[in-house]
């Protein structure tokens, strides 16, 4: 515990040490637990903000968590040195991103993820029910065997709404199908947990799952390794995933962090944004690596699935509002 300790105050010191170059309203991001390069989540929002910074010439500041009790100091030090606006990336930061906004009421915050109401916060959301739903679908209409699976990350509601909306999606498709779904753990450890996540998919494999859907962070390239290892689909998410196991990836569900962190960089905005299929906020992704795995036949019922919900013809439930899944 104590290394822990040693670490955190070396990573924040030198964090103190790089803010001490910050020039006033220079953008600052601090990404969460699983890194910057976790091939997910906090990725794509890495990607969000080089885009910015290659249009604009101009430089950001960077952190990245490693454990709970560094966010607040994080998100302190950069409002201190002047950042703004200050992107926390993931909703593990909106409680500590609340407690320091109100204490800089000048600095301009943005938290991905979650919704945060204050006057000097933008929130960005997405409706990632609907996306699910898509990839849900998807896995349903391309299962030989009727059977198709879900591994979460971390057991909280925001991975249930991802879970809900795949149910929904599969049983639209095929009302008979077996939907077998696990979360990988209850702490933060569960979004950077392969070898954890192997053996889930490995799991449901043996329970006769052929395609498998991974919302763990960086624990589905562990859900990738073993669909590739037996010869199965998986899907990826978040960002898009499909080249990390060509011929094995069936597609990723897709949240546009990369575009929410971009927009917010050249126009930030106080309040709640939510991004859907209608605002291209989130997506099923189809590139050179999946295009021949979906048949036209499939993809026609998808596309017109994500029509049917764009025009409001289908309502995809969402678990965060019930705080259940309910369809």
């Amino acid at each position: 515990m104590k290394t822990m300790h040693a670490f955190a105050a070396t990573a924040l010191a030198a964090l103190t040490l790089a803010a001490t170059t910050a020039q006033a309203q220079q953008p600052a991001v601090i990404f969460d637990m699983g890194g910057k390069f976790d091939k997910s989540f906090n990725e794509a929002a890495y990607r969000g903000i080089e885009r910015w910074k290659a249009e604009t010439g101009k430089p950001y500041l960077e952190f990245e968590i490693s454990n709970d009790t560094q966010r607040a100091q994080a998100i302190r030090r950069m409002a201190e040195r002047g950042a703004s606006p200050i992107i926390s990336v993931g909703f593990a930061q909106a409680s500590a991103l609340q407690q320091v906004a109100k204490d800089f009421p000048k600095t301009k915050f943005v938290i991905i993820d979650e919704k945060v109401n204050l006057p000097n916060v933008q929130a960005v959301v997405f409706k990632e029910h609907e996306g699910s739903f898509l990839i849900g679908a998807l896995a349903a209409l391309t299962s030989k065997s009727g059977k198709v699976g879900f591994v979460g990350g971390m057991d909280i509601p925001l991975i249930r709404k991802f879970q809900c909306g795949y149910e929904q999606g599969a049983k639209a498709a095929n009302p008979k199908v077996d939907i077998q779904a696990n979360m990988t753990g209850t702490t933060a450890t569960a979004w950077n947990d392969p070898t954890r996540g192997g053996e889930l998919a490995k799991a449901q494999f043996a329970k006769g799952v052929d395609v498998v859907f991974a919302a763990a962070g960086g624990t589905g390239v562990g859900v990738y390794q073993a669909a590739k290892d037996a010869g199965k689909f998986a899907i990826g998410v978040d960002s898009n995933q499909n080249h990390l196991q060509p011929g094995t990836m069936l597609s990723s569900m897709v949240k546009r962090v990369d575009v929410a962190v971009y927009n917010v960089l050249k126009e930030w905005k106080p309040g709640i944004q939510i991004l859907g299929l209608a605002e291209n906020g989130v997506e099923y992704a189809v590139d050179q690596h999946n295009t021949k795995l979906i048949s036209p036949a499939i993809k026609a019922k998808v596309e017109a699935y994500k029509a049917d919900i764009i025009a409001g013809k289908i309502k995809v439930a969402d678990y965060m509002a019930d705080n259940a899944c309910k369809y």
